[in-house]
């Protein structure tokens, strides 16, 4: 059999394979370059910026359970000017398509940072974090309001020609309902799912063990739960969807795009093993050359019940 095609389209963007960096996990993609070649793979997902550089949480700020981790950062970044004067030169050495992820305390915010970021030319598309629960004001406030969802999307989507794709939050009753505002007021596609809330306590302190108190659990602890809502959406709403939470290796890849996901994000995974994103596109290709997949794009959906 002749070399799978492994590439996959979101919008107008087209990606070489599915497999993108996550947000919060790969910093701007430079720290990542030591370890994979980022020519390889599908995408990057920046850290969230936001208008003004941002402190985040005081810590602790990360905490292992069992089967994951939870984190505080609180949307720690160094604001948009000092991105596109300090990392996108970077990033521009790079054939690799760069989805800039836009977290913000109001409406405005959100609209003025993308606006500035269309601008520049590396950056391909945009991810709005409407849905973080580690901070005390924007984030899960936004993404449990369909209202709200859809006036940010509207908003992001006047400013820019480019892909917008709306991350949603999986603590909410019905996460296609947030889909389906996302496509009715022009998103490209959505991210699902991003952490849910959780917590932790020292049994001898009896103080919680994040400063925050509460943050946001990911790995493999909630692929189950991420599955569930990727599948949501697919049977829902015709709208693409980036699938999260908890992809360790191929095997998990090949799942989460059978349940619905057109392209996935490999997060935790990268605290773990940094150089996990080459080794699971080459599992993806030998699993396709094994069963006869000429395009990856088939397995998006494919489930049967």
């Amino acid at each position: 059999m002749k070399k799978p095609d492994l590439s996959v389209q979101i919008g107008s963007l087209k990606f070489r394979n599915p497999v993108l960096l996550a947000s919060g996990t790969v910093g701007y993609g430079n720290e990542m370059s030591e370890f994979i070649d980022l020519n390889s793979i599908g995408g990057i997902v920046t850290k969230s910026l936001s208008l003004k550089p941002r402190k985040g949480n005081q810590p602790q700020r990360i905490v292992e359970t069992p089967s994951g981790m939870l984190n505080a950062i609180g949307l720690q970044n160094i604001g948009v000017e000092e991105f596109i004067k300090e990392k996108i030169p970077f990033l521009k050495k790079f054939d690799v398509p760069l989805i800039c992820n836009i977290a913000a305390s109001t409406y405005e915010e959100y609209v003025e940072c993308t606006g500035i970021l269309t601008k520049e030319d590396t950056i391909k598309a945009f991810e709005i974090n409407v849905s973080c629960p580690n901070v005390r004001e924007g984030g899960l406030q936004f993404g449990n309001d369909v209202k709200a969802v859809g006036k940010i999307t509207a908003g992001v989507k006047s400013v820019t020609d480019k892909p917008v794709i709306i991350k949603l939050s999986p603590n909410v009753s019905y996460i296609s309902e947030f889909a389906k505002v996302v496509k009715d007021e022009g998103g490209d596609a959505v991210s699902a799912i991003n952490t849910l809330v959780g917590t932790s306590f020292n049994i001898f302190t009896k103080k919680p063990k994040l400063f925050n108190v509460n943050g946001g659990l990911s790995g493999p602890a909630i692929k189950p739960i991420a599955l569930a809502k990727v599948l949501e959406i697919k049977r829902s709403v015709d709208i693409p969807v980036i699938g999260i939470g908890g992809i360790m290796d191929w095997k998990d890849v090949i799942e989460f795009m059978i349940a619905g996901s057109t392209a996935i994000q490999l997060g935790t995974v990268n605290f773990i093993d940094p150089a996990a994103a080459g080794k699971i596109i080459k599992g993806i290709e030998d699993y396709c050359i094994k069963y006869g997949v000429e395009k990856i794009s088939e397995l998006t959906g494919s489930y049967i019940v």
